[in-house]
């Protein structure tokens, strides 16, 4: 079976096409059978919600398989931003570099000790029936002071692991191992054999 995905980010298509490959699904991007479908506004309250509605425009269009995801960073100092908005922290259409140039501005003067944080991942996936499967990951880590390294997207240089490295520091491969789509991911593949297999 494919998998449509629904986004339009280029990171997350190459993501989540590495890991799905893992696992001996094929997935592309919604974009392969309409370049000029709009991503619908992300107008709920939760992770979950926005994944359902990013998934249900694709399979209203294709009546395929979609996966959605809606994922973003939480921060304890911050009380939980940016949260769903992490994506439009900084302002609507803002670069990753703008995000993170607010998230690092709100961090100033927070101690090590509290500068906790987590990568969520929520998941939404409709198969060809209509059926819905959701799953959910999380990686914790801590925001460091300043941005490192050159690899993956979004706040990857600023979210350090518990191996002192950042996100943008290590291997697609290490990072599928322990990130909150990664986990979300092989969480979701688990209930889906049970379904395709």
């Amino acid at each position: 079976m494919d998998f449509l995905i629904a986004t339009s980010n280029e990171g997350k298509v190459k993501e989540i096409s590495g890991i799905f490959a893992s696992l001996n699904l094929k997935v592309r991007s919604v974009y392969e059978i309409d370049k000029n479908f709009l991503m619908p506004e992300e107008t709920g309250k939760t992770f979950e919600e926005n994944a359902q509605i990013k998934a249900e425009s694709v399979y209203k269009l294709t009546k395929m398989a979609t996966i959605a995801d809606d994922s973003g960073l939480e921060v304890s100092a911050l009380s939980g931003a940016p949260g769903i908005y992490s994506a439009r922290y900084a302002g609507e259409n803002a670069s990753d570099g703008e995000n993170i140039d607010k998230l690092l501005e709100k961090m100033k003067g927070v101690p090590e000790s509290q500068r906790g944080a987590k990568f969520v991942c929520a998941i939404c996936c409709i198969l060809p029936n209509g059926e819905k499967i959701f799953s959910r990951g999380e990686c914790c880590g801590f925001i460091s002071n300043h941005m490192a390294g050159t690899k993956g997207f979004g706040y990857d240089p600023v979210f350090l692991t518990s191996s002192g490295k950042s996100f943008a520091e290590i291997s697609e491969q290490e990072k599928n191992e322990i990130s909150h789509r990664g986990i979300a991911l092989k969480e979701l593949y688990k209930k889906l054999k049970d379904v395709i297999y």
